[in-house]
């Protein structure tokens, strides 16, 4: 006779076993380090050592390996896991972000496996785009290089808060510490410079496994733990603004006469039911009747519909907000800018601006400097070509409600799209509000309506065209 008992108690383990799985959180982290590094192999070996492999996988990376692998005769190598392009099977390298999602019993992760080589530095900005986390990988070998400075300084730029440095290849100088060391030291000045607070440093060997998943006896001096340890309870709660409530408006959900609802994704901070709400641009007040998709609250990144006290007019692109915790409010700001093209700048060119639910017309007035990604040096520039980052003043025909990049990812970051062939033109992270006495005025055409002759009882006509002008994004200053 079947026990019915046992049936039931292993369909509550595994309920309870999903109901465990659901509320793990997400990790997201990238790879970045110069031409063989290791850094698919390292991901490879992650996954091989942690067991999250399937049974086809592992016959056909055994089979790839003895047809097309690079670690030697008899050896698996792990980086087929992830290279996945012809090209770079054949010349052992990584060209195409590779993301690869595995989990434990801890936590989830979605590791983007990004290149290492200067032009596809724009592939490298996409992976870490929405990343937590950034593991720089050096060879033990030849230590900090020009590569590793510039994807120090990528990392940086993308407001990334957690950085691994994963000195690979130890096997290859007898698991010294004296060389680990130095490494360590050289980097950490590298970081103190650009104001990175959270590095860590593992001393590996991703081929052999040395304190990949488990600490190696091989390295008794490094007193840490793991990096498979470190990745699963490394802190990324604080990682996300929960002071700055910001909720742009991606639909207004209008099913029948007698409900109007606001959708979209919490884009930063915590709203409650009952909470004093602003639209903006109207700087009209209510308070939140109802928050559907959540209880009574919710918090970034959430997607959910509210519902106001009050008939409010508010559309896709507008934002609502706490009326005591107000973002900028501008068509001006500086911003840092990839240019991700393969077309150069065009100054006069005017691209669609797309801010979370928001798109508008937009100018780049002015270059202020371009960077030189391998020694952060700015220098001079009046535009820029594929792959080079800068600080530029764009101004947008639309007013936009945007935080600086820093305080604020979600609401500091836009992209560029070129209006004839639809490409993604240049990626920006803004840096602060332009006050009027920032802008070139030299660039601004103006009018002086007593030089020319016209008379006063016209002026208040002639303000009310400017105006209009100005909302579709040509700027002009009126003297009288």
């Amino acid at each position: 006779m079947k026990n019915w008992t046992n049936v039931e108690d292993k369909k509550l383990d595994i309920k309870a076993y999903l109901d465990a799985d659901e509320k793990k959180d997400l990790l997201r982290l990238l790879t970045a380090g110069s031409v063989d590094d290791g850094k698919s192999t390292l991901i490879g070996r992650l996954l091989f050592d942690s067991k999250k492999l399937y049974e086809d996988q592992l016959q056909a990376l055994e089979r790839d390996s003895k047809r097309v692998g690079n670690a030697g005769a008899g050896q698996i190598d792990y980086a087929l896991l992830l290279d996945g392009l012809k090209a770079e099977r054949e010349e052992g390298i990584t060209i195409d972000v590779a993301y690869r999602y595995f989990s434990t019993n801890q936590r989830k992760f979605i590791i983007a496996d990004t290149p290492g080589h200067e032009q596809y530095t724009r592939n490298m900005i996409t992976g870490g785009s929405t990343a937590n986390l950034a593991i720089i990988l050096v060879d033990a070998r030849t230590g900090v290089i020009t590569q590793t400075r510039r994807h120090t300084f990528l990392v940086s730029l993308l407001g990334i808060k957690h950085i691994v440095l994963a000195v690979n290849k130890m096997d290859l100088v007898d698991f010294s510490e004296d060389v680990f060391t130095q490494i360590k030291e050289e980097y950490l000045s590298l970081t103190n410079q650009l104001g990175i607070e959270d590095v860590t440093c593992f001393p590996l060997s991703a081929l052999e496994g040395d304190n990949v998943v488990e600490k190696s006896e091989r390295t008794p001096w490094y007193e840490g733990i793991s990096l498979l340890q470190f990745l699963e309870t490394v802190p990324i709660d604080r990682d996300r603004n929960m002071d700055d409530f910001r909720f742009p408006v991606q639909y207004v959900l209008r099913p029948n006469l007698d409900f109007r609802g606001f959708c979209g994704k919490v884009a930063s901070g915590v709203i409650h039911q009952g909470d004093e709400v602003m639209a903006l641009p109207s700087m009209k007040k209510s308070r939140v009747k109802a928050i559907y998709g959540g209880s009574s609250y919710a918090f970034c990144p959430q997607s959910i519909c509210i519902t106001l006290e009050d008939e409010i007019d508010i559309s896709r692109g507008e934002m609502i907000v706490h009326p005591n915790n107000l973002p900028n409010i501008g068509r001006y700001f500086q911003t840092m800018l990839v240019w991700m093209d393969e077309e150069p700048m065009d100054r006069g060119k005017q691209f669609f601006l797309k801010h979370n639910t928001n798109t508008t017309r937009a100018t780049i007035d002015e270059v202020c400097y371009r960077v030189d990604v391998n020694t952060m040096e700015q220098l001079p520039g009046t535009d820029f070509k594929l792959n080079e980052i800068g600080c530029v003043r764009i101004t947008t025909a639309k007013t936009l409600f945007f935080d600086a990049y820093k305080q604020n990812r979600a609401t500091g970051a836009f992209i560029l799209i070129d209006p004839i062939t639809n490409n993604t033109s240049a990626v920006g992270m803004i840096i602060r509000p332009l006050e009027m006495e920032d802008i070139n005025k030299a660039d601004v055409p103006t009018l002086d309506l007593k030089k020319m002759g016209i008379g006063e009882e016209h002026y208040d006509a002639i303000e009310k065209a400017v105006k209009e002008l100005a909302r579709q994004g040509l700027e002009i200053i009126i003297r009288r």
